[in-house]
């Protein structure tokens, strides 16, 4: 259970919300920056050529008057024409001649040659007004250019004026919007991403709160309640995950207090029987089968004394009474002299307990000495009980890296491995036939806890060979230790 307690989700609620929010903001964001510049682009572009457009053919309607005279006089005309023109610092104006040379420019250094450009090809060629960009051959400057035909009176093709102008303040100013546009675009992504992280918290550092109280609930903290804090489907949930809180706490403690009562109730009834039973096995007229019938009684309300007691000892623990008295404790002289008690009587059971004394001082700890004879007495039962057949229990004490480890190992069936994270829990019995309260080793997993220590369980070598039960406690000091 801490294991799902400490468990972290790299893809969680928080992750999958911020991913698809912001790969589809990103999209969105994008994709309106693309279609704003092209939207620029044509527009600047469009404003341009139609500027161009309307120069271009309202010069070449004024040199319409010129078409029939000499060439010699149109092209005196052209060249006054761009000597003069008011515009040459920010436009270039070319006339081109009939084999698409440049005849005259307002810049001169572009006179003599041959752009052979579309525009131009169409202005010569099928006597309309063309608009074409590109780059300028040389430089790779890109520019826009717009020619007219330039038609005589009688209709033929005299030439083509032609407008050249640079895009470069254009290009610069598209670049501008577009940095513009993709500017706005990252604040409205990071405006997207704050509003999502807020949302987000809000909603998930509930359920987080929520899913660490239910896990709590499930180690056993019945009764536990969250705080609401919102009155919408996740105050719901916090109402609902109170209410079942409260109503396993209930349950709980009507449990617990019922296991109490009936334990109290049989131990007088028991106390008579076992002292009867006792009497009676002196009587010598009782027949063999009689006798054997008291040894059966006696030996079962035994067992039933000894399942009282851990039922009364589970309600202690439930209702917070069970206590420690803690001491400097000889754990290994604890454990030897529960080895030499219970050893003798499971050797009456064909049981034989091989203990290996330790080979180094095993140091002191701070703990109570009648519950640690208790939790080896009860490890020791339930070895003898599941691993009768193989008849021996091997025991261990050593020391290592601040704990006193000992291990218990029994050489029967072992413990399936799926029901090995389940027997340390209270009345949990397995799949196994052997008759028990299911809160032996609950009991004992509270006393090492309380200790500061662990009680572990893992079946030997291929699981087939027995159960080992190891008993970790740590050596500290008096004040380290707070029960």
């Amino acid at each position: 259970m801490g294991k799902i307690l400490g468990k972290k989700h790299p893809r969680g609620l928080k992750s999958r919300w911020l991913r698809s929010g912001i790969l589809l903001t990103v999209a969105v964001v994008v994709l309106f920056t693309v279609i704003f510049s092209l939207g620029v682009r044509s527009y600047y572009y469009s404003a341009v050529r139609t500027g161009l457009a309307t120069k271009a053919q309202s010069a070449a309607n004024f040199f319409t008057g010129y078409m029939s005279r000499t060439y010699g006089q149109y092209y005196q005309s052209a060249y006054r024409y761009t000597q003069s023109f008011e515009d040459k610092d920010f436009l270039e104006l070319q006339f081109i001649n009939p084999g698409g040379v440049v005849e005259v420019s307002s810049y001169g250094i572009s006179a003599g040659t041959q752009p052979g450009t579309p525009d131009i090809k169409t202005a010569l060629e099928d006597r309309r007004l063309d608009a074409w960009n590109g780059k300028r051959n040389g430089t790779g400057e890109r520019i826009m250019a717009v020619s007219a035909p330039l038609l005589s009176q009688e209709g033929a093709v005299m030439g083509a004026m032609r407008y050249v102008t640079s895009l470069r303040l254009v290009t610069r100013q598209i670049a501008v919007m577009s940095a513009v546009a993709a500017g706005v675009g990252l604040l409205v992504i990071l405006a997207v991403v704050l509003s999502n992280l807020y949302f987000i918290r809000s909603v998930t550092e509930p359920l987080v709160e929520l899913t660490a109280l239910a896990h709590r609930i499930a180690e056993g903290s019945y009764g536990i309640q969250a705080q609401k804090k919102y009155d919408d489907e996740i105050g719901d949930l916090t109402d609902a995950i109170n209410e079942m809180s409260a109503k396993i706490g209930e349950s709980e403690r009507t449990q617990t207090q019922f296991i109490s009562t009936v334990s109290h109730e049989l131990r007088t009834p028991l106390t008579a029987i076992t002292g009867w039973a006792e009497t009676l096995a002196y009587d010598e007229t009782l027949s063999p089968d009689s006798r054997r019938g008291i040894a059966i009684i006696s030996k079962e309300s035994g067992r039933l004394t000894k399942m009282v007691e851990e039922l009364l000892e589970f309600t202690r623990i439930q209702d917070g009474r069970f206590n420690l008295n803690v001491e400097t404790v000889d754990v290994a002289g604890e454990l030897e002299e529960a080895i030499y008690t219970y050893g003798e009587l499971l050797k009456q059971e064909n049981v034989t307990v091989e203990y290996t004394p330790p080979t180094q001082d095993i140091p002191f700890i701070l703990g109570d000495a009648e519950r640690l004879k208790q939790v080896f007495l009860n490890i020791m039962d339930n070895a003898a009980k599941y691993g009768r057949s193989a008849g021996r229990i091997q025991v261990t004490v050593g020391a290592a890296g601040g704990w006193v480890v000992i291990r218990f190992r029994d050489f029967g069936p072992g413990i399936p491995p799926e029901e090995l994270p389940f027997v340390k829990k209270k009345f949990y019995k397995g799949s196994g036939k052997e008759r028990g309260s299911g809160i032996g080793l609950s009991v004992c997993d509270e006393i090492v806890t309380r200790h500061k220590g662990k009680l572990e369980l893992a079946n030997a070598a291929d699981g087939r060979t027995g159960l080992i039960v190891t008993v970790m406690l740590p050596v500290m000091n008096e004040d380290d230790l707070t029960i």
